[in-house]
């Protein structure tokens, strides 16, 4: 994303996590680092390609920090930034409205 950022406040957060990966990405993080290989793992059916461009654009944006330890093989962590952290409570309220509507759906 760009410095010429959109003047809707909606806009702007739908950029940068407005797609279903991204927002699973924040989702895993939320718990704490993981390796490339634990979030291949966890948000199912992300292929690598996909996986690693959105985490480059998510570091890009100030959401996710990467940490390179220097061992062979080399060994890659993604951790949220504090902005990133801060898009909590927008999961949090996506939990319970989606677990609204599943009750809602299955009754």
């Amino acid at each position: 994303m760009d410095n010429n950022l959109p003047a809707c406040p909606v806009e702007i957060t739908m950029g940068l996590i407005g797609d279903k990966w991204k927002i699973l990405i924040v989702r895993d993080l939320l718990t704490g680092t993981k390796r490339f290989g634990e979030l291949k793992k966890s948000v199912t059916g992300i292929t690598q390609k996909v996986l690693t461009s959105n985490l480059r654009q998510m570091e890009n944006s100030g959401l996710v920090k990467r940490k390179v330890y220097a061992e062979v093989p080399p060994r890659v962590e993604y951790s949220l930034t504090d902005t990133g952290f801060s898009l909590k409570p927008i999961l949090d309220s996506m939990v319970e409205w989606g677990n609204k509507y599943r009750e809602k759906r299955n009754h």
